[in-house]
């Protein structure tokens, strides 16, 4: 089974991307990344898909980065670096036994910079890179059994997307809490402060979703991807001088002895001393 499906309705200029990993919560892993781009690629390139709507198989939208392939993708990576330091395998035989990295590496976002309207319709738990991408989309709707998470500073380390885009789509003082205290927001709180824009029975989500493509798939394809383009500049907006400053503090946070604890402590399943430096 791919790790994403990929389903187009020309009848209603609608496509549908379904995260495909129930069994890991749609973690961002495997194959999806690759297949999305792929799928990206083909609905951005056919003029009868107007509208795109992402959306996660089972009980879970997305859990954001795979934890347990990073792991493992690490441990290998050091264990070929042994190997090619003492001599025992050339620079050509760790290349082969690396894995070749998955998809592209889009800061910005994929959703973001398609120039089609995407909707999340987010089903179940969104955490971490799975809120982030529920924020790369344009509109959102949740069903009552999502919720959203941000939970880095509980590990000692940054968020990546949100701490640059999260404060465009929904309020400044929201995104701190979120961020900050690292607490779950409800689907009706999400709704509540204007991040979501309607929240539905889980039964109703996708017909919901469909509902709101189809309304904008009855407009000028053309003044919609139009608008989109207006309303990404604005969204992107000195973007990049954010990412050079997330990128200075990132290092300064990563030589830090928390940030070591953080992920230590949560592998040991206890909690986290901090020592503030």
């Amino acid at each position: 089974m791919p790790d994403l499906i990929y389903e187009k309705h020309p009848e209603g200029h609608y496509a549908i991307f379904t995260m495909n990993r129930p069994e890991r919560l749609n973690a961002l892993g495997g194959e999806m990344a690759r297949e999305l781009d792929e799928a990206l690629h083909d609905f951005s390139n056919d003029d009868s898909m107007f509208v795109g709507i992402v959306t996660g198989n089972g009980r879970a939208f997305c859990a954001g980065a795979d934890l347990k392939e990073m792991t493992e993708r690490n441990t290998l990576q050091a264990d070929v670096k042994a190997k090619l330091e003492k001599g025992e395998i050339t620079s050509e035989e760790a290349a082969k036994l690396l894995p070749r990295p998955s998809g592209t590496n889009n800061r910005i976002g994929p959703f973001s910079t398609c120039s089609k309207p995407i909707i999340a319709a987010v089903n179940g738990l969104a955490i971490g890179g799975g809120c982030e991408r529920s924020m790369d989309c344009d509109i959102r709707i949740a069903s009552t059994e999502a919720y959203f998470g941000l939970y880095e500073v509980q590990r000692g380390i940054l968020a990546g997307f949100a701490i640059h885009h999260g404060a465009r789509v929904m309020p400044f003082g929201e995104l701190c809490y979120l961020l900050y205290s690292a607490k779950p927001l409800s689907a009706q709180d999400a709704y509540r402060i204007g991040f979501v824009h309607e929240v539905v029975e889980p039964d109703q989500l996708l017909a919901k979703a469909v509902e709101i493509a189809e309304d904008i798939g009855r407009n000028a394809p053309l003044a919609v991807q139009g608008t989109k383009a207006v309303i990404q500049f604005w969204r992107q907006f000195a973007m990049t001088q954010s990412f050079q400053l997330g990128d200075q503090v990132g290092r300064w946070l990563f030589n830090s002895e928390d940030s070591k604890e953080g992920p230590r402590a949560f592998a040991e399943k206890r909690l986290p001393v901090w020592k503030g430096r």
